[in-house]
């Protein structure tokens, strides 16, 4: 006998706005009771010390959260220089003090310039990354070390917002997999002094800004006055606009939705499509191009499509 899922059928992606001192997780588990949703997921998470774009996932959407994850992420960051931690943020105990030189933004951008682009970068041991199915920041508490092999990322931007006398704060656009705290403490270790991260703020994450972010305890005071908040739900495709949108019809629309390839005839398309039916969004499917041709297969389907 098959067990019934407790909650209620809830779809669609909310963000969040996250709070200091809190994890994702919480913040997820939070929201999710708010919903009295069935299922529901993050993607990405943000450490508690961090603020931000948080996009929470429910039912289908969860579909498509690890392409979520892999997007793209900006933040906003605080660097304390003269001080290293345990941890490479505010939150670790302090492992090294040197004295701060006199810093000229033209000194700092020189620093910077180094960080820029294609860089290789080694995850912090405070990290979520897994170490044989097991997070970093687990060894770490243990006080074992785990080598890691430094890892390319790239950092489309690094912008210079302010230089105080033992501060730096820094607009960082980057891919995934990028750790702010170690790239805090590379730009500090070039500047000769360490640094660590007082403050980070994501302002964007899966598409999404601090414009689309909602706060948890306005969405706690609509549940008091007893309004509903499903209509502050995006739905599963507005994180997915970086792919091509393609509409079917007819027979092909059937066979998509019926897990059957469809042949395109006479369009060259590539990679992802975001495919819709007369009045929805189906679902996601991959193209394989044939000659002159496409072939549409689908990868991820949503549950009540409309024909």
């Amino acid at each position: 006998m098959s067990r019934r899922r407790k909650g209620r059928d809830v779809n669609g992606i909310l963000v969040i706005d996250k709070p200091q001192g809190v994890t994702s997780n919480g913040i997820l588990q939070q929201v999710k009771r708010l919903y009295g949703a069935a299922k529901a997921g993050h993607t990405g998470a943000l450490d508690p010390l961090a603020t931000g774009v948080l996009p929470l996932c429910f039912g289908e959407a969860t579909k498509f959260s690890q392409m979520m994850l892999d997007s793209d992420k900006a933040y906003i960051t605080t660097a304390k220089l003269g001080i290293r931690t345990e941890t490479g943020d505010s939150e670790g105990a302090v492992v090294e003090e040197k004295p701060v030189p006199a810093l000229t933004e033209a000194q700092v951008e020189a620093v910077l310039e180094n960080f820029r682009g294609d860089i290789q970068q080694v995850p912090s041991m405070y990290s979520a990354l897994k170490h044989q199915g097991k997070p970093l920041y687990e060894y770490a508490r243990e006080g074992i070390v785990i080598d890691r092999p430094a890892r390319p990322v790239t950092i489309y931007e690094l912008k210079l917002l302010a230089v105080r006398e033992q501060e730096l704060d820094l607009a960082v656009t980057c891919t995934k997999g990028t750790y702010i705290r170690s790239l805090v403490e590379d730009i500090g270790e070039a500047l000769g002094c360490g640094a660590h991260v007082s403050a980070l703020r994501r302002t964007l994450a899966s598409g999404y800004t601090l414009a689309n972010a909602r706060d948890v305890k306005d969405l706690e005071a609509m549940r008091e006055r007893g309004d509903s908040l499903d209509g502050l739900l995006l739905p599963p495709e507005s994180a997915l606009t970086m792919f091509p949108e393609h509409r079917l019809a007819g027979p092909a629309l059937v066979s998509i939705l019926n897990g059957q390839p469809v042949r395109i005839p006479g369009q060259s398309l590539e990679g992802f499509v975001r495919i819709y039916g007369d009045r929805s969004f189906v679902g996601l499917a991959e193209s394989m191009p044939e000659g002159d041709d496409t072939n549409l297969v689908p990868r991820r389907l949503v549950k009540n499509n409309g024909r």
